[in-house]
């Protein structure tokens, strides 16, 4: 490196985003993901002990995992590289790969390559670096925001340790948050700023667990708010809004707030308005509400609240939740207002749901009645002697495929579970039982 690339690299670093700037440098500094990085953990030991073996960090944009490759490449004695999958080519890693045979031929030092987005490289990139990571002549380090099974080659996924990173709690964000205003030698000290109470809460919720996303409002916000009276920056509630683009909503997702919008949802698709069921997922959407959770709850709906009146609801319910979870936001937005308006706009019926309480209620009463003997199976060793499963009818050896017989329990045997609704598709089934009931 000749001086003028050193002094442009400590520019560089001093012009650096505060996000980039605030990155651990030990794992001491790191915040969060300690159930990775806890000191009881694996992965600390081996970060610590430096014997890591190829890895696959994945996760939510903004949760540290770059920051991991970095607090590693500070702690390695291994050769450290880094690339990136959008930009990097088969030629960088055919130099990589090289590098790393000359290091360890000459000097018996392993590699540690670290690939950003690592889902962004195709089979054959993928392919490429295999039997470099399968002889130990890269120790792979892979950074990847998509489901790793899904976008990662399978050879590769057996190789390594797969971590998620979770989104960071609003403690950890509020954490960064003060790191960021007050530290003097890497944040933003120098400017004399202070951050309300409110204003750090609102920027540390609205984040979403993205901690680049809070850092970033922090920096613009300092950046471009006037000094007060006093000579100081003061960041406060309308400065936090307006930096981050998101006006607060109140919604505490561990308080009432949470369970009152997510209460009102629910009560909205079951009373089939779909105008109400859009704006309180909009609600929840807007204020960060985690989509796993609302396409629970839009299953849920259309199990008990839809039932058989629209078999459909559920088909469409259970593909909107892989859906979003394969697409993810801000995309998915729109598969779950699909599937929050098409149960909304169901045909409803409760009738399976009080089934399955009727029934459950039977078996706490009379406890494990027995089967009738037609009904038990006969293949097992010794059964036939036993007349096991004997006098059973098979209702496909009769007309139109059925056959009258018992199938409750005797102390059960002209109870009444499944009552089907004249709504919908289940009048249909009612219709259809009342038949079979005639034959």
């Amino acid at each position: 490196m000749d001086l003028f690339d050193y002094m442009r690299e400590n520019q560089m670093e001093k012009e650096a985003p505060l996000a980039s700037r605030l990155r651990p440098r030990t794992l001491d500094e790191v915040v969060g993901q300690q159930h990775i990085i806890g000191k009881d953990k694996l992965l600390y030991r081996a970060i610590k002990a430096d014997k890591l073996g190829s890895l696959i960090f994945c996760g939510p944009p903004g949760t540290g995992k770059t920051t991991l490759a970095k607090v590693i490449a500070n702690t390695t004695s291994a050769q450290f590289r880094q690339m990136n999958a959008t930009v990097a080519g088969k030629k960088d890693m055919e130099e990589v790969v090289q590098a790393a045979k000359d290091a360890m031929g000459m000097y018996g030092r392993r590699t540690i390559l670290f690939i950003d987005e690592i889902h962004r490289f195709n089979k054959g990139q993928q392919d490429y670096l295999l039997p470099f990571v399968e002889d130990g002549t890269l120790i792979l380090i892979g950074a990847t925001t998509e489901n790793p099974y899904f976008e990662v080659n399978k050879a590769l996924l057996s190789r390594s340790r797969i971590f998620e990173l979770k989104p960071l709690g609003k403690a950890d964000i509020r954490e960064l948050i003060h790191r960021a205003v007050y530290d003097r030698e890497r944040g933003m000290g120098s400017y004399d700023a202070v951050i309300d109470d409110t204003a750090a809460e609102f920027l540390a919720d609205a984040a979403d667990g993205d901690a680049r996303a809070a850092l970033n409002a922090v920096e613009l916000g300092i950046l471009t708010t006037e000094r007060g009276a006093d000579g100081k920056i003061h960041l406060d509630l309308s400065a936090a809004q307006e930096c981050i683009q998101k006006r607060a909503v109140r919604y505490d997702k561990d308080g009432d707030s949470h369970y009152d919008t997510i209460s009102a949802f629910i009560k909205s698709m079951r009373g089939s308005d779909p105008d109400a069921a859009v704006y309180y997922l909009a609600r929840m959407l807007y204020a960060g509400e985690d989509v796993k959770f609302i396409a629970r709850r839009i299953m849920i709906c259309a199990a008990e609240d839809v039932g058989n009146a629209d078999p459909q609801a559920l088909t469409v319910a259970v593909s909107a939740s892989q859906a979003v979870e394969r697409i993810g936001m801000p995309e998915g937005q729109i598969i779950l207002s699909q599937a929050a308006a098409y149960v909304a706009c169901a045909p409803k019926s409760n009738a399976a749901c009080q089934a399955i309480s009727r029934a459950m209620a039977a078996v706490k009463e009379s406890g494990s009645l027995p089967i009738p003997v037609h009904l038990q199976d006969r293949h097992y060793s010794g059964a036939e002697k036993l007349r096991r499963g004997e006098g059973y009818k098979y209702a496909h050896d009769y007309p139109k495929h059925y056959v009258a017989q018992q199938y409750l329990p005797d102390g059960l045997r002209d109870a009444r579970f499944y009552e089907p609704s004249e709504n919908g598709y289940e009048k249909r089934i009612r219709e259809h039982m009342q038949w079979l009931k005639e034959q």
